[in-house]
């Protein structure tokens, strides 16, 4: 919640770094019927966060894996405001993915869109390649995305990316300089790894008292080293 700097708020929000509290009596939901395991976290205002971001909330996180072993992670974010004030907001899902080899990766469905780069002061962008490589520091934002696949060569597997309420895409990865700069991060660790998510961040969310914000993410595992084209649009239509 909360990507990027903006005022008092750390670089990505304060809520991947909060206790969050179990539901132990979730809310049934229709397109997660057929799920093998479900679990819903809660997260909500505390004086703590009051004191950097002065606007009350209930977060919950419901986070469902399917049969055959797809991610499903639905956020739900109501403006709890008893002061009549509406709040703005950007998101982002900080999903990781272990890759064989960085510099054996495809990134596919971003061809003719437009991005943001960071690491040229947010410049805009139109993407001209039919898949994006990896060679050196990306940090990216690709804007009103919609199907995306990431292909790892050696290990012949594919990751399919599906969202709804998330228009725009992050692609990062730090490469050798700025990983040895990172205290989190080892020094190779960024050859085997690569930050794709949606997220919501060049039109920020705003939310009016009462309101409610929704988003999603699915991700699947297909056993497949290509497949430019041949993403199931059937599977990118949500429902519930």
């Amino acid at each position: 919640m909360q990507f990027g700097n903006m005022d008092s708020l750390e670089q990505h929000g304060f809520a991947r770094n909060r206790l969050w509290s179990v539901d132990p009596d979730p809310p049934p939901c229709s397109s997660h019927a057929s799920a093998r395991a479900i679990v819903d976290l809660i997260l909500t205002h505390s004086e703590e966060e009051l004191k950097i971001w002065p606007h009350t909330f209930e977060f919950r996180l419901r986070v469902a894996l399917s049969p055959a072993g797809d991610l499903m992670l639905t956020s739900r974010i109501r403006n709890t405001n008893t002061d009549g004030k509406s709040y703005t907001f950007t998101f982002a899902y900080h999903t990781y993915f272990s890759v064989s080899d960085i510099s054996e990766v495809l990134v596919e469905g971003l061809e003719t869109l437009d991005y943001l780069d960071y690491l040229q002061n947010r410049e805009r962008f139109t993407e001209q390649g039919d898949a994006l490589t990896f060679e050196s520091e990306v940090d990216i934002i690709y804007l009103s995305t919609t199907k995306i696949a990431i292909l790892d060569h050696e290990r012949k597997q594919t990751f399919e990316l599906r969202k709804d309420g998330l228009p725009d895409i992050v692609v990062w990865n730090p490469w050798d300089k700025k990983a040895k700069a990172m205290a989190d991060f080892s020094d190779e660790e960024y050859k085997h790894m690569l930050c794709v998510e949606a997220a919501c961040v060049e039109k920020p969310i705003t939310l009016k008292p009462g309101e409610e914000w929704k988003g999603r993410q699915e991700i699947s595992a297909v056993p497949s080293s290509y497949c430019s084209g041949h993403i199931d649009m059937r599977r990118v239509t949500f429902t519930g």
